[in-house]
C-alpha cells in the first residue's frame, strides 16, 4: 500500500471515517490495530472524526472507545454532537409532514420502517428486522403502532430495513418519485436511509470543519457505502475500501483493503509514518 501521489502527508489536518464496514467489522468491536492507528493519528496532530449513519446513542460509545473529542457526525449528517458532553451541535430533521409522506409511500410495499425521534428508535411493531437492528445498534426499539399516525414531531431520519434486492428496487422507486426532495441512499445492503434534503455526511463534515477551523481540502475521507459519496466528495482525498458499494468506487482516489484486513488502519499508520520523514 502507498499513499496517493497527490497527497501531501504534512498538509493533512483531519481524517473523517465511516464506521460500519469501513473501520468497524462484523464483530462490532474495533481491532487493537485500528485503535492504535487512530491514537497515532491524533498524536501526530491530525484530528480524527467519525461520520456515520448510526444514531448518536449507538455511535457515541465508539467515539469514546477511540477517545475522540471532535464532534461526532451521526444520522447521515442530520445530527452532529459532542461525544463527551452529549451536546447537540447541529440537528436538521425531517418535517413531520415529510416523514409521514415517506412512510405512506413505503408502507404498501410491506417493508419494516425505523423512525428516530430524540435519539430513540421507534417502529410499528417488534419483529426480526427491529430485533436485528436493535442488536446491531445495541439499543432498544419502541413499538408504537401505525407510524404515520404516531409521527407528529420532526424525525431525525427514517431507515427502511429489508432484503437487499427488494430494497434496491425501492431505492430506485423513491428516487423516481421524490427526486432531490430527500436524501436517499443505502448504507448497508439491508438499510435504506432517508433524510432531509441537503443532509449528508458531506454536509456534516463541512459543519465540523467550519467549527474546528479545518480546510475540507486537507481532510482524508474514508467510506464503503453509497451513503458515503458526499463524504468523499467533501474531503480533499477520498479513500474507499476495496469491497465498497460499486456506486462509491468512482468517487475514490484510492482503494485500501477491507475492514477485515485493517485497510484504513494501515493507511493511517502509513500517513503518520510519512509525516515523520
Amino acid at each position: 500500500m502507498k499513499l496517493p501521489d497527490a497527497l501531501d502527508p504534512a498538509a493533512v489536518q483531519a481524517v473523517a471515517m465511516d464506521l460500519d464496514r469501513t473501520i468497524l467489522g462484523p464483530s462490532l468491536e474495533f481491532t487493537d490495530v485500528l485503535v492504535e492507528a487512530v491514537a497515532a493519528v491524533e498524536a501526530a496532530g491530525i484530528v480524527p472524526v467519525i461520520a456515520t449513519g448510526r444514531m448518536f446513542r449507538s455511535a457515541r460509545r465508539y467515539a469514546q472507545r477511540l477517545r475522540l473529542t471532535s464532534p461526532l457526525i451521526c444520522y447521515q449528517g442530520a445530527l452532529v454532537a459532542d461525544p463527551n458532553s452529549g451536546e447537540w451541535l447541529l440537528h436538521e430533521p425531517l418535517d413531520p409532514a415529510d416523514g409521514r409522506e415517506l412512510i405512506e409511500a413505503i408502507r404498501p410495499r410491506g417493508f419494516h420502517i425505523n423512525v428516530y425521534v430524540d435519539d430513540e428508535l421507534y417502529v410499528a411493531e417488534l419483529n426480526r428486522y427491529s430485533d436485528e437492528y436493535a442488536r446491531h445498534a445495541r439499543l432498544e426499539a419502541h413499538a408504537v403502532g401505525d407510524l404515520a399516525t404516531w409521527l407528529t414531531v420532526p424525525t431525525t431520519k427514517i431507515v427502511v430495513v429489508g432484503d437487499p434486492e427488494p430494497l434496491d428496487e425501492l431505492n430506485l422507486e423513491l428516487h423516481e418519485r421524490f427526486g432531490s426532495r430527500f436524501f436517499i441512499a443505502k448504507s448497508l445492503p439491508t438499510f435504506l436511509e432517508l433524510a432531509r434534503a441537503g443532509v449528508s455526511k458531506g454536509s456534516g463534515l463541512h459543519f465540523v470543519c467550519n467549527r474546528l477551523g479545518i480546510d475540507p481540502a486537507a481532510v482524508v475521507g474514508f467510506g464503503d457505502g453509497a451513503n458515503d459519496v458526499e463524504l468523499l466528495e467533501e474531503a480533499g482525498t477520498a479513500v474507499a475500501v476495496e469491497n465498497a458499494d460499486p456506486l462509491l468506487l468512482p468517487h475514490a482516489d484510492v482503494l485500501v483493503p477491507s475492514v477485515e484486513e485493517d485497510g484504513v488502519a494501515r493507511f493511517l499508520q502509513l500517513l503518520v509514518d510519512s509525516r515523520r520523514r
